[in-house]
């Protein structure tokens, strides 16, 4: 898509999620977004934000009780962008271990579980704040992004199992996928919209896309 007209991104409101931060932060970068829960707003939008914040389990059931699932699920099979963020990444992939077995959306191979997993056990759940990113493989997402900048991270939880679509990993005593893509999906563990001006720069990037 050509990255200097006027487009429009569709953040999802299912109920989860930072919307006026992520809607702030566009409109810091002269983007127009759109908070909605409206399938033809969706589907008129040129790129789309699955933002999620909290549990997996709670923040999957609201997307499928609002009928959201179907409607990204359409969009991604039409090859319009879509980026996920936090928890909103994790629903990218097949299953979730977060209190339970949860079924994703499947549309990147992987699975959810616990940092703890992997980590050292003195460190602390969830792991809070900024870290840097060491990438994996060449991303548009990442256009003018340096190996080593600082992103902001809340999680407990990450993908396990996609690293032929890892992009990004962060150190945490282990290395935790931190951004990921396969064909027009793209997932961030780290939050843009809190992440200053290498965020922007990244959801600018993602608008380009």
């Amino acid at each position: 898509m050509d990255g200097d007209r006027q487009i429009m991104i569709a953040i999802i409101d299912y109920g989860v999620g930072n919307l006026f931060s992520l809607k702030s932060s566009f409109a810091a970068i002269g983007r127009e977004a759109v908070v909605t829960s409206d399938e033809k707003i969706l589907h008129e939008a040129d790129h789309i934000i699955l933002p999620g914040v909290g549990a997996f389990g709670d923040a999957a059931a609201k997307l499928r009780e609002c009928g959201m699932d179907r409607a990204v699920l359409k969009e991604a099979a039409s090859g319009k962008p879509l980026l996920g963020i936090c928890v909103g990444m994790q629903m990218l992939f097949d299953k979730d271990y977060e209190f339970g077995e949860f079924d994703g959306l499947g549309l990147v191979p992987g699975e959810v579980r616990s940092i703890s997993e992997v980590i050292d056990p003195a460190l602390k759940i969830p792991q809070i704040g900024w870290n840097a990113l060491q990438f994996k493989k060449e991303s548009r997402l990442f256009d003018g992004i340096r190996e080593g900048d600082f992103v902001y991270f809340v999680h407990s939880y990450a993908a396990f199992g996609c690293e032929n679509d890892t992009t990004a990993v962060t150190e945490y005593s282990a290395a935790l996928t931190a951004a990921v893509e396969k064909g027009n999906v793209y997932g961030t563990q780290f939050h843009p919209e809190k992440s200053g001006k290498i965020g922007l720069k990244i959801l600018d990037n993602f608008c380009r896309i």
